[in-house]
């Protein structure tokens, strides 16, 4: 099951990241997950959040280039260890990983890690294969 995450091109300036963290906050967007990937003349950060349609109509409102993808979110024992025996699963299955980041907090003593790749139904037979909890949106109080 996916979930959609948005991703924000952002200048290289100092500021970028506090003026979208408002126009946010100021619209009771709650931030589940974040990560910010940087090239040499521009960065991407990389949201989900309690409502990433709404975040992203407020951002493109505000001038910033927005995009929508669709990622997984699976669980991980919270343990050392634990995201080894994921990515064995993953590997042995021979999927490759485009770029993956973790969830604020936990639930249950297990964290989440969004996962992009190229086949999200794939990626998610896989993961039920293996008896992997793969998060709804519920799941991370996404509406």
């Amino acid at each position: 099951m996916a979930i959609t995450q948005i991703s924000v091109f952002l200048e290289n300036r100092a500021g970028q990241l506090s003026e979208i963290t408002k126009i946010l906050s100021d619209n009771n967007i709650d931030l589940k997950a974040l990560n910010i990937a940087e090239t040499a003349d521009y960065g991407i950060l990389r949201i989900i959040s309690d409502d990433c349609n709404e975040a992203a109509k407020l951002l493109r409102n505000n001038g910033f280039i927005v995009t929508q993808t669709p990622v997984v979110a699976a669980a991980v024992p919270n343990k050392a260890g634990g995201l080894n025996e994921l990515l064995n699963i993953i590997s042995n299955e021979d999927i490759d990983i485009e770029y993956m980041y973790s969830v604020f907090g936990q639930k249950d003593g297990l964290a989440y890690m969004i996962f992009k790749v190229k086949d999200v139904d794939i990626f998610t037979s896989v993961l039920k294969k293996y008896f992997v909890v793969v998060a709804t949106g519920d799941d991370l109080g996404i509406k």
